[in-house]
């Protein structure tokens, strides 16, 4: 009996498929029920910083070097990136919305932690209308615009509360054990500033998966 042995690169596309297939945990999810705890408060200590932006193929996404952390209780985590995308993946009470901003975090351990904002159409985002006429022509890598800066707290809204659940990355391979709080209140982009993204950028949400048990947190 002859045994198939598959390439090395082949047999890690397979795996990553698999996990995005058979996942137990899995990111985005429908927030419809929620056991409301009195979880810790969202200390986000971020700092502004030269603008590094990228067009990676699907979203503009900005990068950061150290100065932006986000401390929950004892843990501490490192922005590393802030990107987009349409419509937001995560629902909460079934209602899609039509943009999220991600927020990328990583402590010094390596534990990744997603804080996910929602956004309504409606008033123009300031943020936005100063990064979408800087995103690169190209899908060529960072661009550090000079004299250009970005503050990320901007992309924060003024309440605090969230949800808290442990889910994945949400595109391939699918890694599982990251960390999401989605904030409750929801941010507003105009209908051209959405409709201007959605000129360069196509939908490239996932679709919401199946919560398999998991609990979702809610602070108050």
């Amino acid at each position: 009996m002859k045994l198939l042995l598959l390439p090395l690169g082949l047999f890690a596309v397979a795996a990553n498929a698999t996990l995005c297939e058979s996942g137990r945990r899995q990111s985005p999810i429908d927030i419809t029920a929620t056991q409301k705890r009195p979880l810790p408060a969202l200390v986000f200590d971020y700092a502004t910083a030269p603008l590094k932006i990228a067009d990676d193929g699907h979203t503009v996404r900005v990068r950061f070097g150290k100065g932006s952390v986000l401390r929950i209780g004892g843990e501490r985590y490192s922005l590393q990136q802030f990107h987009f995308h349409t419509p937001a993946g995560d629902r909460v009470g079934g209602e899609e919305f039509p943009m999220v901003a991600h927020l990328l975090h990583k402590s010094a351990s390596g534990q990744l932690l997603a804080v996910a904002v929602l956004f309504r159409t409606g008033a123009e985002n300031p943020l936005l209308a100063r990064l979408l006429p800087r995103i690169p022509a190209h899908a060529d890598g960072d661009h550090l615009i000079p004299g250009s800066t970005v503050d990320p707290r901007e992309l924060l809204p003024a309440a605090r509360g969230y949800y808290r659940y442990s889910g994945s990355v949400t595109a391939p391979p699918c890694t599982e054990g990251v960390d999401w709080i989605v904030l409750k209140q929801p941010l507003q982009i105009s209908a051209a500033q959405l409709a201007s993204y959605r000129q360069r950028f196509a939908d490239n949400a996932r679709a919401v998966q199946p919560l398999n048990g998991r609990v979702v947190l809610e602070s108050p």
